[in-house]
């Protein structure tokens, strides 16, 4: 279209130029006679003339024509072949361009579909660490530096009662003021960066290990608190210890049963013989010898109710009429307990109320009789210890409530301040400072032991050092 515009141009412009030069031709001629006379002869107009002058100029027109059409050609050829270097040459940065892009789209969809996998292995892991996150058997929370929650389990959920949806992004004793950690501990983690355990428990009802976690390579400093319920595993531990303690103590009893038996019968038997010996007018001598005789036979007594107890340490529990299991338990302090201050636990009043009919209870016969005698042994102590002209007495209450049975064992003795009431059934450790405070007798974390690990049951105290002291003791019974 551009081409054909152009030749039409150079047309123009060549008819243009013959004219000009026909009519300067016209012009100079009329220098000598008017265009009309220039074609007439004779009056009569030379037709010839004419003929050879149009022919003339015809072929000087085209003959300017056919020039300018040369030149036009030439012209254009070489704008045409300036047309197609500039085509050819755009055609081939297209190309190149197209090659570019073609890779460049390539490569963008390499990248896609490397993101893509990315996404969607980082949304597997996710998804695969949430999951394990929610199966964990554990308590996990997660807390940034500045205390607030950002990971909290299934399990936290299921423990605390509070979803997650509540919690996260809140200050961890805001969101659970329950919690047992305090913000020193979980500082002194997040700068020392190192984990640190804590054990908790409440004895008989639950023990957790609860562990703490500094995040590393983070960018932002935070812990990862995991708190493990082991109850089950520490009442398995305690038990088999507690196993073991009892195996032991029996075997030591019937031990120390058998040598002390072997030289107190030979003793028991010299005292009879000079008792047959001696001359009978001798009263003061035949009472010693009586006394002798009954300290010998009280020592056999003890002896015989070791051997029992050792023989009588089985691991099955059997129904025991806790009446009887008391009162022989009685006899036994009776013929064991005394106080360095001169107190002997048989001269100490016994007030017994029981409830008729009471029903047997399972249980393990020699652990109860050993919590019996720990209580009766602390109260002979208190009795002693007392500085009021009370007759000593120590009173035992057995009854059912609603479907538990209940002892309660009451001396009127020293009682206990709340210092002591709280540290009673911790366990026992020697403070040289104040030892009186530590004695043996004045913790019952065994005897705690035994009634809640072992028989399900209770025991607190109450108490007033002006009064005296009541331990309580709740047995489920039963169900029918």
């Amino acid at each position: 279209m551009a081409k054909n515009q152009s030749i039409k141009k150079t047309l123009l412009r060549s008819a243009y130029s013959s004219l000009v030069l026909l009519l300067v031709v016209l012009s100079l001629s009329s220098a000598y006679a008017s265009p009309i006379s220039y074609f007439k002869e004779d009056g009569r107009t030379n037709w010839q003339y004419i003929a050879n002058f149009s022919s003339g100029v015809l072929i000087i027109l085209l003959s300017c024509t056919a020039i300018s059409l040369f030149f036009s050609s030439r012209k254009t050829k070489k704008a045409n072949r300036a047309l197609r270097e500039i085509r050819e040459a755009l055609e081939q940065r297209v190309q190149e361009r197209t090659a570019t892009l073609a890779e460049s789209n390539q490569r963008l969809l390499d990248e896609v579909e490397k993101h893509k996998k990315t996404s969607e292995r980082l949304l597997a892991s996710e998804t695969y660490i949430k999951n394990i996150l929610a199966s964990m058997p554990s308590m996990l929370v997660g807390l940034n530096s500045h205390m607030q929650i950002t990971q909290w389990n299934v399990c936290a959920e299921e423990i605390t009662g509070i979803s997650a949806d509540k919690v996260l992004g809140k200050d961890l004793w805001d969101a659970y003021p329950a919690v047992t950690l305090s913000r020193q501990q979980i500082e002194e983690v997040i700068n020392e960066q190192k984990p640190a355990t804590i054990k908790h428990n409440q004895r008989g009802q639950y023990y957790f290990d609860i562990t703490i976690y500094p995040l590393k390579d983070h960018s932002e400093a935070g812990v990862v608190i995991l708190i493990d319920n082991v109850t089950q595993r520490s009442i398995a531990e305690n038990k088999l210890i507690q196993r073991d303690k009892m195996s032991s103590m029996g075997e030591l009893a019937a031990s120390m049963a058998h040598d002390i038996d072997t030289p107190l019968q030979a003793i028991f038997k010299d005292l009879q013989s000079i008792q047959k010996a001696i001359n009978p007018s001798d009263p003061a001598l035949a009472a010693d010898l009586n006394d002798a005789i009954d300290k010998a036979n009280q020592a056999s007594q003890i002896i015989r109710n070791l051997l029992e107890f050792a023989h009588s340490n089985d691991r099955k529990k059997r129904p025991e009429n806790l009446t009887e299991l008391i009162d022989h338990t009685l006899e036994l302090a009776g013929n064991a307990f005394s106080d360095p201050s001169g107190l002997h636990f048989k001269d100490i009043v016994i007030e017994r109320e029981y409830q008729a009919d009471l029903p047997a209870i399972p249980c393990y016969k020699t652990e109860l009789q050993q919590v019996f005698l720990s209580l009766f042994r602390h109260a002979c102590h208190a009795l002693a210890s007392s500085d009021r002209n009370d007759t000593p007495t120590i009173k035992i209450k057995l009854l059912t409530c609603y479907d538990s049975l209940w002892l309660k064992i009451q001396h009127n003795g020293l009682g206990l301040t709340g210092k002591e009431q709280h540290e009673i059934f911790e366990p026992f450790f020697h403070d040289r400072i104040n030892p009186k405070s530590t004695e043996a007798e004045n913790r019952l974390s065994f005897s705690q032991f035994i009634i809640v690990e072992h028989h399900q049951g209770h025991i607190f105290v109450t108490s007033d050092v002006d009064v005296g002291t009541t331990f309580h003791i709740e047995f489920q019974l039963p169900q029918k």
